[in-house]
């Protein structure tokens, strides 16, 4: 099938799993002409239509339960039940199992993807499969005051000032969640003083799905909560599944995460904390070879969270560090080169809707 009408028929999908915000669809396709890196975001029920086709070579390797939809910007902070500022993926909506190897292509190709990388293919999957071969060896949660200090100075830059963040909560639209939705919210928010509901528009891959946020008051300052609608995974629509099962909670609370304790699952929605320091992390726009020395750095630390993720499951370390081995030189470069000329073409096809 076309990339138009493989988008067609996950949305008519999509319509029969939630609500869909008919609006928010619109804007999303408008953010898929951006670039190609903004469409791979958008696009993931394609790669996992096609992965397989294109790197079947790929497909012996071990099957974990995987992120499915990683890459540059999935990762990012929040805080955990010590209060402690964690860094990690912070995304599992697409989370299926799958070869453990996709996740890395992807990520690999999200790189090759990102406007302004300064690094080649090459550079780029040494520094990942580095840090994912480290996080087989120690798997463990990324603490910025405790383990990764080198990044604390970057992931408090890549978060928005919070009086951006507070005006910007104060222009989020009213709006009435559904009553079991409105349940939800004030369960978390459980001794807080709910002001108002409204709805939020973030994200790419998950726009249309329904957003509402609580803005409440609590010991003198606002807190938030938000419910997204949860949906399978694009890897079940792609594969013809009629599972619904949600692997989101057992990724993002697995054996080696250091979890956010207000995300939670209630029905057919996630529910989890909104603050400024609860944020993606960008690479940042350093000139140079200072750049490139930082992004090299987070190419190698996401690829040891994600071995995290992996190794928390029944196959362990040994299973995937074997398989690792017996893979050819150069087999993450060619598999992400593959996959970014697929995600390339369906960007320029798009383009000239």
């Amino acid at each position: 099938m076309s990339f138009r009408e493989d988008n067609s028929a996950y949305e008519d999908w999509l319509r029969d799993q939630c609500d869909v915000v008919e609006k928010d669809l619109r804007l999303k396709h408008r953010l898929m002409r951006e670039d190609s890196f903004v469409f791979l975001r958008g696009t993931y029920f394609r790669w996992a239509r096609k992965v397989e086709d294109l790197c079947p070579t790929l497909c012996d390797a071990p099957h974990v339960l995987c992120v499915g939809d990683v890459h540059l910007e999935n990762y990012g902070t929040w805080r955990d039940a010590e209060g402690r500022l964690v860094w990690g993926i912070n995304d599992f909506d697409e989370a299926a199992k799958m070869p453990y190897l996709f996740d890395l292509v992807r990520l690999a190709t999200s790189a090759l993807l990102a406007p302004g990388m300064r690094l080649g293919r090459a550079a780029i999957s040494r520094a990942i499969l580095a840090g994912y071969r480290k996080g087989l060896a120690d798997p463990h949660p990324a603490l910025l005051d405790q383990r990764e200090f080198w990044m604390r100075p970057y992931a408090v830059r890549a978060r928005k000032k919070p009086a951006k963040f507070w005006n910007e909560v104060k222009e989020y639209p009213t709006a009435r969640p559904p009553a079991k939705v409105v349940q939800a919210l004030k369960k978390s928010l459980k001794g807080a003083t709910i002001e108002r509901f409204g709805s939020r528009v973030a994200g790419t891959g998950g726009l249309g799905r329904p957003r509402y946020v609580a803005v409440a008051t609590a010991e003198g300052g606002f807190c938030l909560r938000e419910a997204k609608a949860l949906v399978p995974s694009a890897w079940l629509w792609a594969h013809g599944s009629k599972s619904g099962v949600s692997h989101l909670h057992a990724l993002a609370f697995g054996r080696y995460r250091a979890p956010d304790p207000f995300l939670t699952i209630d029905g057919k929605f996630v529910i989890r904390r909104l603050a400024p320091d609860s944020r993606k992390i960008e690479l940042g726009k350093s000139p140079g070879a200072e750049l490139a020395k930082l992004t090299t750095q987070l190419l190698n630390a996401m690829g040891q969270d994600l071995a995290a993720i992996h190794v928390a499951g029944k196959i362990g370390a040994k299973a995937l560090r074997a398989d690792l081995r017996k893979r050819p030189p150069g087999w993450l470069g060619n598999a992400a080169k593959t996959m970014s000329e697929l995600v390339e073409s369906d960007y320029r096809a798009w383009k000239k809707k």
